[in-house]
C-alpha cells in the first residue's frame, strides 16, 4: 500500500485547478467539501490533490497550517480506499468549510466517510 504525498502527488497546475472549479463535481461531510475531476493521464493512475483552508473561515496562518497539515495526513493514511476501488485518475481538492478548531481523529474520521461516499457516487456513474 503506497502512502506516500510527494511531489508528483500535488495539485499545481492552474489550469487544472481552474477546471476543477469550473467543471468539477463535489461531496460534503461536514466539515470537509471535496471538489473532484477525472483527468487524462499519460501514465499509471494517480490522484493529484490540493488542500484548502480559506482565510475567511480560519483566521491565523498558524491555524489554517495546523489544519492543512492534519488534512493532508488525513489523505494519506485513507487514500488507498480510492486507489484500489476506482481505476482511472483525478484531480482532489478538499475544502475545509468549518469555523471551528478540529483534531486529528475527528477529520480522519470525516475523510473516510468522504472518500466512501466519493467512491459510491463514482462507481453509480
Amino acid at each position: 500500500m503506497d502512502e506516500r504525498f510527494g511531489k508528483q502527488d500535488k495539485l499545481k497546475s492552474e489550469r487544472l485547478i481552474e477546471k476543477l472549479f469550473t467543471e468539477g463535481k463535489s461531496v460534503k461531510k461536514f466539515p470537509l467539501k471535496l471538489v473532484y475531476l477525472p483527468i487524462n493521464a499519460s501514465d499509471a493512475p494517480q490522484l493529484k490533490t490540493g488542500i484548502s483552508v480559506p482565510k475567511k473561515l480560519v483566521k491565523t496562518a498558524p491555524g489554517r497550517n495546523r489544519i492543512k497539515r492534519l488534512m493532508r495526513e488525513a489523505f494519506r493514511k485513507n487514500k488507498y480506499l480510492v486507489t484500489n476501488n476506482i481505476p482511472g485518475s483525478y484531480a482532489f481538492m478538499f475544502i475545509y468549510i468549518s469555523r471551528d478548531k478540529t483534531d486529528y481523529e475527528s477529520l480522519n474520521r470525516t475523510m473516510i466517510k468522504l472518500l466512501k461516499t466519493f467512491v459510491e457516487k463514482e462507481k453509480q456513474e
